[in-house]
């Protein structure tokens, strides 16, 4: 079983396979906001701002072909937000860094799963056997409703 850390470290590495931009070079289109944080913090619960909302302007983004932006667009469309900015929100950490931190991986998870091609379904026929059971299977279904039928008139 893959933990948390070798998940996220199998799609980094992925990331780095792949021809995505890094965050680094997505700053420009990348907007921070820290808001308080719901949940634990002790005493920093009502005054740190440590929830991070981040919020990617990928419509603009000069990295990211036509074809990534609509895969973002149609993938992730749930994620938006009304101006059209992707947004990841992460508040579980206690510090406004690690939270930072979680949500620019969040987004480069996002855009490295977004962008794996799908296999296309290949279409299969049923087998000969499964054809059969079934067929049996629903005469048996209506022999029994037919006993049924006969035993409720007398």
């Amino acid at each position: 079983m893959l933990t948390r850390f070798h998940h996220a470290h199998k799609i980094l590495q992925e990331i780095m396979s792949t021809r995505l931009p890094n965050i680094e070079s997505l700053g420009p289109w990348i907007e921070l906001q820290f808001t308080r944080s719901p949940g634990p913090g002790g005493q920093n619960v009502n005054k740190v701002n440590t929830r991070v909302t981040l919020l990617f302007d990928f419509a603009s983004c000069a990295k990211l072909s036509d074809r990534q932006r609509d895969r973002i667009r149609r993938r992730l469309r749930t994620r938006l937000s009304r101006d059209g900015r992707l947004r990841i929100v992460r508040h579980r950490e206690r510090t406004q860094a690690r939270n930072r931190e979680a949500a620019q991986q969040q987004l480069m998870v996002l855009l490295v799963e977004m962008m794996k091609e799908s296999k296309p379904r290949t279409p299969t026929r049923p087998t000969l056997g499964s054809k059969r059971r079934r067929l049996d299977d629903k005469r048996r279904r209506g022999q029994l409703k037919q006993q049924r039928r006969s035993d409720g008139d007398g």
